[in-house]
């Protein structure tokens, strides 16, 4: 198997094509073929045949491969390489590319395939289409990575990095560039090691001095391929955060706050969740004032309403001193527990229990109807029903008294989920189900008669 990827490029002898090949019309032989295709019907057209026989041989690759039949897509793909002498030209161009992918995929997963193997491959591919040598390199680099090979990958980004075919397009550029960050990236590993062993050192030692002088020559040199990408409008999240983190190490907090606002700001960059993400948690570390955090987790919010940064969220909310921060408190809780993937979250129940009945008492009984009438036709079946109380009682009685809470603020006494919780007695916590009784009676925005 050591030789796959040059049995997969290799022309085929004349002993070989007289003992298992299926000849075209244009001579070009089709090993494998036989068992199944038919005898093609070329009406005197060669050129039919070729493309008919190359376009089945390429429907058994992509059948072999949905079945991980991994040597038969090998056997198919030994003869696919003919498509690369077709008439039509666009299909020539265009084959370079298809062969790449599949015999990537065939190599990287095939039991007998080998780093060796894969690397002779995409050395001959790159070869073969000149055109895709910045998309194989980068491809090629990445599955080196995947095998923890870093050198290589870095002396393959090197050497593409400096590869150049006519004029430079705007596609080359956007490739080279990434070229460029992710051997930036290797560079930040590297730093990133060193860093960890600058922090075991005695700062007074020679080798501490040495290791950070060695540490600023690889940020500068990881920070000038890291910083040239992400002014490109793209989602550069690993690298936005490798090259903030390089610059807060070295004191630089301005530039780090500029990248990331930029990141999370400029119009040019497509929305992206993380970019508010980074820039809240780096005004966290930087003890901003509450006003700026909770702009910044408004426009989070907006974007992803069931984030579990919410609930610090309505943290920041609860303690400003400005009345819509107040009702926007309320809002986000109802607004992180639309979401399935939150409906088992304590916290939310027990922050939406203490906050809703904190509100009521304020007097604040609009803002909760607010929330509540576009979810009082669904919020009972989701979250309320008799199925939930039982099934909440049984795995986690903490949450099912904070939700029983909150069902009989909303619903009333009569709520089927409040009904079953207030039933239950239990001597641990007998206390905190009179509790809610009590709370229910008193502040619920439904007649205590109903």
């Amino acid at each position: 198997m050591s030789d796959f990827s040059e049995e997969l490029i290799r022309s085929k002898t004349e002993d070989d094509k007289e003992e298992s090949c299926v000849f075209s019309g244009t001579g070009m032989s089709f090993p494998w073929l036989q068992k199944h295709i038919g005898t093609v019907e070329t009406g005197g057209k060669k050129e039919k045949d070729f493309a008919q026989t190359t376009s089945a041989c390429l429907g058994f690759i992509q059948e072999a491969l949905l079945k991980h039949q991994w040597q038969q897509a090998a056997d198919y793909m030994h003869s696919y390489f003919q498509i690369l002498e077709d008439s039509d030209t666009h299909k020539r161009q265009a084959a370079p590319e298809i062969i790449w992918k599949l015999g990537s995929e065939i190599l990287f997963y095939h039991p007998k395939s080998s780093v060796e193997t894969f690397n002779t491959f995409a050395d001959r591919m790159k070869n073969i289409g000149v055109m895709n040598y910045l998309k194989i390199s980068l491809q090629h680099a990445l599955y080196l990575l995947h095998h923890g090979m870093l050198e290589d990958a870095n002396r393959n980004l090197s050497h593409a990095e400096t590869w150049r075919y006519g004029e430079k397009s705007s596609s080359q550029e956007v490739l080279i560039n990434l070229i460029q960050a992710y051997k930036g990236l290797l560079q930040y590993y590297t730093w990133s090691k060193k860093k960890m062993e600058l922090s075991t050192l005695d700062e007074d030692d020679y080798a501490y001095n040495t290791a950070s002088q060695n540490m600023f020559d690889h940020s500068w040199k990881t920070s000038v391929n890291l910083r040239a990408l992400i002014q490109t409008p793209g989602i550069w999240d690993p690298f936005v955060k490798s090259y903030v983190e390089m610059l807060e190490f070295y004191g630089d907090q301005d530039g780090a706050r500029e990248v990331l606002t930029n990141y999370a700001y400029d119009e040019k960059f497509p929305s992206n969740p993380n970019a508010h993400i980074y820039l809240y948690n780096f005004l966290k570390r930087e003890k901003a004032p509450r006003e700026k955090l909770i702009s910044v987790l408004k426009i989070l919010y907006q974007i992803v309403p069931s984030h579990k940064l919410m609930l610090e969220f309505h943290r920041l909310l609860r303690k400003s001193e400005k009345e819509d921060h107040h009702k926007l408190g309320l809002e986000v809780l109802f607004g992180v527990l639309d979401f399935a993937g939150c409906t088992k979250n304590i916290t939310a129940w027990k922050y939406l229990a203490k906050y809703l009945r904190q509100t009521l008492m304020g007097n604040h009984l609009a803002w909760v109807q607010e929330e509540w009438n576009s979810r009082k036709n669904w919020w009972p079946s989701f979250h309320f029903s008799s199925f939930w109380a039982k099934s909440d009682w049984k795995e986690d009685k903490a949450l099912a008294c904070e939700k029983a809470l909150v069902a009989g603020l909303l619903l009333g006494k009569g709520c089927r989920y409040f009904r079953f919780i207030s039933k239950q007695d239990d001597q641990v916590l007998r206390k905190k189900i009179k509790q809610i009784k009590k709370s229910v009676k008193k502040h619920s925005v439904v007649n205590p008669g109903l």
